[in-house]
């Protein structure tokens, strides 16, 4: 169970989701569920213990070039939009409007005033 303010959920966003997904699983024993995402690349939900703990995202499209492959955190947040309009007033930019994926959640990512990126999320069931 996550509260807001706490981490949710991590996802390694890639150029080569094969080649991650082999590293994770010969090393610490992860096993994937693959989630089709209509038009783009698939998304790999990542398990441990049987239950999930990562995703893996490739990176596709041109809003990608330049960018440089890495994990990106994402916060629970009770309120997406009111936390975006309290972030914005103290400074951040948001990178990613907010969009809703059925069964995981409203997301958004931005930059905060320091310039570190992050993901907020108001997931779609919350314990």
């Amino acid at each position: 169970m996550t509260v807001h303010g706490q981490f949710h959920w991590n996802e390694l966003m890639t150029r080569n989701a094969g080649k991650a997904k082999d590293f994770y699983a010969d090393t610490i024993g992860w096993t994937y569920e693959e989630m089709n995402m209509g038009e783009g690349p698939s998304y790999f939900v990542a398990h441990a213990a049987g239950g999930p703990v990562a995703g893996i995202f490739t990176m596709q499209g041109p809003e990608f070039d330049g960018a440089a492959e890495g994990w990106m955190a994402y916060l629970h947040v009770d309120d997406l939009d009111e936390a975006l309009e309290k972030a914005r007033m103290k400074g951040a930019i948001i990178l990613r409007a907010p969009f809703d994926v059925p069964d995981v959640g409203r997301i958004a990512m931005l930059k905060e005033p320091g310039g570190a990126v992050i993901g907020w999320m108001t997931p779609a069931v919350q314990s």
